[in-house]
């Protein structure tokens, strides 16, 4: 009889079903997580990029989260970047680079990266960037008499260019400095026809007054003295005429190179100096340590991950007609994140 009661019991006790776990909410663009994963990758670029300027995070576009095991995901991310006013080559920590204000013309930068956060530690494994400027149209709106960007290989930058360097260098009693990179050109004609030009230089082996006597036998510095700098020269052509040309030199940095250096010209100007297309930040990376098909799959994943981040925001615009209860105050979408600096 004790056998039946205890079996009537147990038939009776309910039965708990074990509940799945709820998935992670997605990951937002302006969450801690995703600001983490979004300096290292501007931090890469920036240290992967031999040309023009660093390059500030404006904007969280996208984020996508992939779980690939324990304390193992892949992140994917869209980001917008701004053009700041520290060359590629500055020691200038990002921290303190001024992005260009949008009357300067400002310049864009578009990047996918792959990312993958192992154990705490976030490393990239591929990225893909391009750079554009703000059309001169919206400049214009704002302000019709700001100087507008030229292409680098513009006469009248050229011009200056030349004219600039070789005024340092007739005037300096350091080593002659031997050009770069042109990295801007601005041409302003009212109220005045001003060229402004900014352009990278590399210290010689031959002091100004020895680059007189035979300038061909100048040669950048080996890599282990190296001592990059940069130089901003302005011409007045009109009303009056006059020029002026500030350069820096930053020293040697250990480990800071400057590829295609090329030689110089008739002319002053190295092929390599404007043989690039204007403020293009022309950043392609895959790392050897990813596998290939990841790789090549990346840009077709976060392409396929947009038509659902576009759905999402279309439901949730749809969601926002229904009646809420008075007070209530709807989260904010997950994507695409703050604004920093302004939109172009």
């Amino acid at each position: 009889m004790k056998a039946l009661i205890a079996l009537i019991l147990l038939v009776q006790l309910p039965i708990h079903k074990a509940v799945p776990a709820a998935p992670p909410a997605p990951l937002g663009c302006d969450d801690p997580e995703s600001e983490a994963a979004a300096e290292v990758a501007v931090n890469y670029i920036n240290g992967h990029s031999h040309h023009g300027y660093k390059f500030a995070l404006n904007r969280i576009e996208d984020v996508r989260v992939v779980p690939q095991g324990p304390n193992n995901d892949i992140i994917f991310l869209e980001l917008d970047l701004l053009e700041t006013k520290c060359p590629i080559l500055s020691p200038t920590p990002l921290a303190n680079c001024t992005v260009r204000s949008f009357t300067e013309h400002a310049v864009e930068g578009d990047c996918d990266v792959k990312l993958q956060k192992l154990d705490g530690t976030i490393s990239v494994l591929a990225s893909k960037c391009h750079s554009h400027a703000d059309s001169s149209e919206d400049i214009s709106k704002v302000c019709p008499d700001c100087p507008l960007l030229a292409s680098l290989n513009n006469t009248e930058v050229l011009e200056t260019v030349s004219a600039a360097l070789n005024d340092f260098n007739s005037q300096t009693t350091g080593p002659y400095l031997r050009l770069l990179e042109i990295g801007r050109g601005k041409i302003q004609y009212h109220p005045a026809h001003i060229v402004a030009v900014e352009f990278a230089v590399g210290a010689t082996n031959c002091s100004a007054e020895e680059a007189k006597v035979n300038v061909g036998a100048c040669q950048l510095l080996p890599e282990d003295q190296s001592n990059f700098g940069f130089c901003m020269g302005t011409m007045v052509k009109l009303p009056t005429q006059s020029l002026e040309v500030d350069c820096k030199l930053y020293g040697h940095q250990p480990g800071v190179t400057y590829v295609n250096a090329g030689q110089d010209t008739s002319a002053g100007l190295p092929p390599s100096a404007v043989g690039f297309r204007n403020h293009d930040l022309r950043l392609s990376y895959h790392n050897p340590l990813a596998s290939e098909s990841s790789s090549s799959e990346m840009f077709r994943s976060m392409l396929s991950a947009k038509p659902v981040a576009k759905r999402a925001v279309a439901e949730a615009a749809q969601h926002d007609k229904v009646p809420r209860p008075v007070g209530f105050v709807p989260p904010p979408p997950p994507c695409p994140g703050k604004i920093r600096h302004f939109d172009i």
